[in-house]
């Protein structure tokens, strides 16, 4: 397992804790699946922020554009002008901050303000995304697996190994990311729950997610409210909190040492119950 994640001016030292960080999400827009429309204020979005800071975050991930299957994209200075002002006011408040995107100028411009990590659903493979990280010097950068687009990763997703496959793609990818200079402890990875996996393969995903902790790189888990919980539980995105806490423990359980959650208090809770019972 490793030992240590460098998120830009932070550093999370894995041997002086048991349990995962808490990565709070944070939507600034109109149409995600679970949360879209309650934090388009840059004044929500701060009201949320403090919130999960109260409630024992570790570091909160700001997105300006939908990836929830069937969404279509948004321009660049959309995005723009969603997550930047959010950045400007969280950015004194002590915290690691995440830009959840795939733009390559996104990525700049949230990185020249003060963010201390780059999420990608694509793995940096849209044009420039590599070049643009790597102007930073210690920038956090998760690497997502995502089989096709968000327009059309749920149409008929098909693997014959779905493990094996998720893995030598994130395989692949850190390993350009080192050829390139970036160092291994920036890296952290995500084998992406509901982008481009059926239920089946979820379920596969989350059974076996210690298999993932092979490759040697923080391991994230994003299950939180997802649709593979909606259909065990029969419950609608919005009352899925019960089962998110449970994914995530089971997470845990199985290696992951990042958790990527809606609901921050009542995880950081059942974490600190969960770390207790750790020998």
């Amino acid at each position: 397992m490793p030992a240590t994640w460098r998120c830009g001016h932070f550093l999370f030292d894995f041997t002086r804790r048991k349990k995962p960080l808490v990565m709070g999400i944070l939507n600034a827009t109109p149409d995600s699946f679970s949360d879209g429309g309650m934090f388009r204020t840059v004044a929500d979005a701060i009201a949320q922020a403090e919130l999960m800071v109260k409630s024992g975050v570790d570091l909160i991930d700001i997105g300006g554009e939908s990836t929830r299957p069937g969404a279509k994209p948004v321009s660049l200075q959309e995005e723009l002008d969603r997550v930047l002002p959010v950045i400007e006011a969280l950015k004194g408040y002590g915290i690691p901050l995440s830009i959840d995107t795939y733009k390559a100028e996104t990525m700049r411009q949230a990185l020249r303000s003060g963010v201390d990590c780059v999420n990608d659903i694509w793995a940096l493979r849209q044009d420039d995304a590599v070049a643009a990280v790597l102007e930073s010097k210690d920038c956090g950068i998760v690497l997502m697996h995502m089989q096709r687009d968000p327009l059309t990763m749920q149409f008929d997703p098909e693997y014959q190994d779905v493990i094996a496959e998720v893995s030598q793609f994130l395989d692949e990818r850190t390993k350009l990311l080192i050829q390139n200079g970036i160092s291994t402890d920036r890296i952290a990875i995500d084998p992406g729950f509901g982008f481009g996996k059926s239920f089946e393969h979820n379920i596969n995903m989350l059974s076996h997610f210690e298999s993932f902790t092979t490759l040697g790189y923080p391991l994230l888990a994003g299950i939180s409210r997802k649709s593979m919980l909606g259909k065990i539980t029969g419950k609608d995105t919005h009352e899925r909190m019960a089962p998110s806490v449970a994914a995530a423990i089971m997470a845990a359980d199985r290696g992951a040492q990042i958790v990527r959650v809606h609901d921050v208090a009542e995880t950081v809770d059942a974490l600190k119950l969960w770390e207790a019972l750790q020998d």
